[in-house]
């Protein structure tokens, strides 16, 4: 078996991507108050700060920041998988092997991960994050999508209300290598 090594930076900033097996799921829109429940939850018990975040039908893109001394983003992300599956009628189909581990098949058992290095690499992936609703084509314009840190980044004025805006036919990758034809989109 394959053995996945981890960049573990203590109290770093790290960005994720964490989907659901079935892509063509709508579950985390369709229940973002146990999901936001598994969030508060998990954050009491073991601190990290969510520095940017968007929540899409089937995947979600988020920044933490863990203490200092802190590394072990993976037991908050088990944690807050099994915290928000616990509360979902049992409907989706379970593999054999996710069956002998207890797991529902709800989540995509591993996650993508990256060390935030500098600003400039923290602020390119905020804006991945904050595009992401236009790119997936869930919103015309970003600041109309309702499950994304973007309202609190306008606020800050981090950003103009009308960033991210695409008209018809336009597309910005924000240094995300293009997706060719047929090719599955993450």
């Amino acid at each position: 078996m394959t053995q996945y090594r981890r960049h573990r930076v203590p109290g770093a900033s790290y960005f994720f991507t964490v989907n659901l097996t079935d892509r063509r799921s709508r579950l985390l829109v369709e229940h973002i108050d146990q999901l936001r429940s598994a969030f508060r939850y998990v954050r009491e018990r073991h601190p990290f700060t969510v520095e940017a975040i968007v929540i899409l039908p089937d995947h979600l893109h988020t920044i933490w920041t863990l203490p200092e001394g802190d590394t072990d983003f993976s037991l908050r992300w088990s944690l807050i998988k099994s915290g928000f599956s616990r509360h979902l009628p049992k409907h989706e189909a379970v593999t054999e092997s996710r069956k002998v581990r207890g797991e529902r098949g709800i989540w995509q058992r591993r996650f993508w991960e990256h060390t935030l290095r500098d600003d400039r690499d923290f602020e390119r992936h905020c804006d991945y994050i904050h595009h992401n609703p236009v790119k997936h084509g869930h919103a015309i314009n970003t600041s109309d999508w309702p499950y994304s840190s973007f309202q609190r980044f306008t606020k800050l004025g981090v950003y103009p209300k009308d960033w991210g805006s695409v008209a018809l036919g336009e597309a910005e990758s924000y240094g995300e290598r293009p997706v060719t034809k047929g090719a599955e989109d993450h």
